[in-house]
């Protein structure tokens, strides 16, 4: 018996809170970002789908993606 892999329903009366929608962020050279540990910066280059390098002002990082504690502004 095969079952369907459709999401469930959330229905406004529930009292458990359906779970958040997952957006993966793109990411280009000379976007400004926020990260949760480092601050803000400036996306230097982009590793295809992998990883961004950052320059953070003290220094760059390479940051591997997904990232959920770094945004784009």
């Amino acid at each position: 018996m095969a079952t369907s892999q459709r999401p469930r329903r959330h229905l406004a009366s529930s009292p458990f809170a359906p779970k958040p929608e997952i957006v993966d962020e793109v990411y280009e050279a000379g976007a400004r970002v926020s990260h949760d540990a480092f601050g803000l910066g400036r996306v230097l280059s982009v590793q295809g789908s992998s990883s961004v390098q950052v320059d953070f002002g003290r220094g760059s990082v390479h940051v591997p993606l997904p990232c959920r504690s770094m945004t784009a502004l």
